[in-house]
């Protein structure tokens, strides 16, 4: 069972926070980190953007991430919400097994 971070930001601390309570609820994730406020440059409708949002960092499985995304986009605000998935190559194994452990 690979590990992953699956990073996604939100427009505010409420939406990060409702995101972040349906995925661990459901048992999509074994945790989520709230990063807090962010700058954020970006192209959108061929203007460049400049927004403050905020990231979150999730703990689960490759096999969930479908899941996970299509979860975010149901709940998420944006047209095109950011949620990419990272692959965990290594670390604390008591902490991955964690991980595999708390999510179904």
């Amino acid at each position: 069972m690979d590990r992953q971070l699956i990073y996604i930001t939100a427009s505010s601390d409420d939406e990060a926070r409702t995101i972040a309570r349906a995925l661990v609820g459901e048992r999509l994730a074994a945790c989520a980190n709230i990063l807090g406020e962010i700058g954020s440059i970006y192209w959108w409708d061929d203007e460049l953007q400049e927004d403050t949002e905020v990231a979150l960092i999730v703990k689960s499985t490759a096999d969930l991430v479908p899941r996970i995304v299509q979860r975010v986009k149901a709940l998420h605000s944006y047209d095109c919400p950011c949620v990419v998935a990272l692959p965990i190559g290594a670390g604390n194994e008591a902490f991955l097994q964690w991980i595999g452990n708390e999510t179904v």
